[in-house]
């Protein structure tokens, strides 16, 4: 799940309230935040559930402790000043990503803490929602460094977003003090290596054009003109992406973060193409369930510049690291399937692109409505409320509540712009449990018949898990969902071969991230991922899981066998087959059941060092000492010694 670095000076300052680092632990924790560790430099590292991306930052972080500790109540919306920019869209921006969205920020005071929370937001966005930029990429850039030209309409203060050729205008990109071509900084540049997968379909590539020249290249990166430095103090802040709705989100959590710091929110207007013509929609507010449409390329050159100013400063282009287990959040917007064809600037041109003719005030800071009824909080909380207890909690919890007297109490509840997590009724159940406190929640026995007890695989694994620990082993949890090169590749096993993990995957349909597309066909691939996570940590280290694989099996009546794998790995100078096998022999001694270990081949493992694991006659894993190949692959300069088999075979 994602973790964010924050700092607890910034937190006392943001919130008002002097606590100590533990107590601020314990109110995080309240909050459905675990806290991870520290940071060298004496930040909290705070664990979270991916769905609350309103707080990847310590600004995020400080909102939700004011109204848990209820010096904030109810819906805050940020004021917004009229538009004096305007981001009009060309027909020639690449149809495969049509969409923008943008504000002003003035007023900013960034110091190094404030900008290291706005890099920090930048990054984590762009690997949850922004799906590593592919679905939504962020641009911040100094207003100050942005020469706005007069637009179609005649209006002052405008930028363009359109398309490129790939051997087009030059810029001066960050991190850089050459000009070059996008082409050119997808080849020489290393930010434009790591991300040129995202537009190497791409028959035009996307820009954003000033008065000046070309300044951004999204999603991939930003020209140097335009860096943020401490010493900014009004931003542009420009999103492009494949959905209206993702991006517009994105960009409501970076302007409340900003806002938190005191900036003031000024309004960009968005001109897609044919805004303004007689027979256009008119002015809209947001894009949903558009009809299949044609894009064009083609409009013309915009000279650019170069020999920019050195500055220093973040950019929507840093590096960002991959996270796991990011839940994402699905756009509601249904996006058109596009075509492209060659634009000559005609009518029809015009309406090819998917927003023709809308113009939109962004940002868009729309307070959305749900209702959950009053039954239903009581049901699933336990709790018995008066109506005004659940309009409180609601409050506390940065919503604003109405509710009706009937047949039964229902609640109209207003969320605002950033909560991009709540989907459903049960959502706002949630949120009341934790503003009542789910710590204060009194156990008791459900009404029914019987009373739950554990499983009998529950007992054994409790077991197995135990031996392993005696024997030394530290006792891991993976994900169950691993991605194909993770599971196969880098085991140097192939898909449907008959070794274990060789079995055909389970593979996710619509795959929320690349590092999540099928169920695991067995758990040695995740104990060396976190072994390869962990090359700066002590040696020896023993690890262990006990866990779910699974593979197509048609036949079964799911037409997929799940089973629970034990897995465990030696890590360590003098690791060796011996060593595994010892500490195998004394797991099955735990459970009277009798081991063979018969001599087989196995791609992962070195040729005569690897073994079946045979447990009363029936072969259910495999040991031995891990492939220098694999150990390559992974990093990895230490010799490991590993073992895998069914958890069934110790009954």
């Amino acid at each position: 799940m994602p973790v964010v670095d924050v700092d607890p000076d910034e937190l006392r300052e943001l919130t008002g309230h002097e606590k100590s680092d533990e107590e601020f632990i314990d109110d995080l924790f309240a909050l459905g935040l675990e806290f991870e560790g520290e940071t060298d430099d004496g930040d909290l590292q705070l664990e979270f559930a991916p769905d609350r991306l309103d707080r990847l930052s310590v600004e995020g972080v400080a909102r939700s402790l004011r109204y848990h500790y209820g010096d904030a109540r109810g819906v805050h919306v940020p004021d917004t000043n009229d538009a004096d920019w305007t981001l009009e869209v060309a027909e020639s921006v690449p149809e495969e990503r049509p969409y923008v969205t943008g504000a002003i920020v003035r007023g900013v005071d960034l110091d190094d803490a404030a900008l290291d929370s706005l890099i920090q937001l930048q990054e984590k966005l762009h690997a949850t929602m922004g799906r590593k930029r592919a679905k939504g990429a962020i641009g911040i850039h100094d207003l100050a460094m942005i020469k706005g030209r007069a637009g179609t309409d005649g209006e002052a203060n405008t930028i363009t977003y359109r398309g490129i050729a790939p051997d087009g205008d030059t810029f001066v990109p960050l991190d850089s003090d050459a000009e070059m071509t996008p082409a050119e900084v997808l080849e020489e540049h290393d930010t434009g290596r790591t991300y040129a997968d995202l537009v190497a379909d791409y028959d035009r590539y996307p820009a954003i054009y000033d008065d000046l020249g070309l300044f951004s290249f999204p999603p991939v990166i930003n020209g140097r003109r335009t860096e943020v430095t401490t010493g900014s103090r009004e931003l542009l802040v420009e999103m492009t992406g494949t959905d209206q709705w993702t991006i517009d989100r994105m960009l409501a959590i970076v302007c409340y973060a900003l806002s938190a710091r005191g900036a003031t929110i000024e309004d960009v207007e968005v001109v897609y193409p044919g805004a303004g013509d007689t027979d256009g929609p008119g002015d809209v507010e947001s894009i949903s369930d558009e009809d299949d449409v044609e894009s064009i390329s083609d409009e013309d050159d915009v000279e650019s510049i170069s020999d920019e100013d050195d500055v220093e400063s973040i950019s929507d282009e840093d590096d960002v690291e991959s996270i796991s287990d990011e839940d994402d959040i699905e756009s509601i917007s249904d996006e058109a399937d596009v075509e492209s064809i060659d634009g000559d600037g005609s009518d029809s041109s015009i309406a090819s692109h998917p927003s023709a003719g809308r113009t939109l005030v962004r940002p868009d800071l729309e307070v959305t409505e749900k209702s959950v009824s009053h039954e239903r909080i009581e049901s699933t909380i336990g709790v018995e409320f008066e109506p005004d207890e659940v309009v409180d909690l609601l409050e506390r919890s940065g919503l604003d509540a109405t509710y009706s007297l009937g047949d039964e109490v229902v609640y109209d509840v207003e969320i605002p712009p950033y909560r991009v997590d709540v989907l459903h009724p049960y959502d706002l159940v949630d949120d009341v449990g934790r503003a009542y406190g789910f710590n204060d929640l009194e156990p008791r026995y459900p009404d029914v018949g019987t009373v739950g007890g554990r499983h009998d695989r529950s007992r054994l694994e409790d077991a197995a898990r135990a031996s392993l620990v005696g024997l030394g082993f530290e006792d891991l949890l993976n994900f169950h969902m691993i991605s194909g090169p993770e599971n196969y590749d880098r085991l140097r096993v192939d898909p449907g071969s008959d070794v274990l993990g060789g079995g055909d995957p389970v593979e996710i349909t619509e795959p929320y991230s690349e590092d999540y597309t099928q169920l695991r066909t067995w758990a040695l691939p995740s104990l060396l991922m976190v072994l390869e996570r962990n090359t700066h940590r002590a040696y020896p280290q023993d690890l262990a899981e006990i866990g779910l694989a699974a593979e197509r099996d048609d036949a079964e009546n799911t037409r997929v066998a799940e089973r629970r794998t034990v897995a465990g790995v030696l890590a360590r100078t003098d690791a060796s087959y011996e060593d595994a096998k010892a500490r195998l022999q004394a797991l099955c001694r735990d459970f009277d059941v009798d081991l063979a270990t018969p001599a087989i081949d196995h791609p992962t493992f070195i040729d005569g060092r690897t073994a079946a694991v045979e447990i009363d006659g029936e072969t259910v894993g495999v040991i031995g000492e891990v492939h220098p190949a694999v150990l390559v692959e992974h990093d990895l300069e230490l010799p490991v010694a590993a073992f895998e088999f069914r958890l069934d075979a110790l009954e």
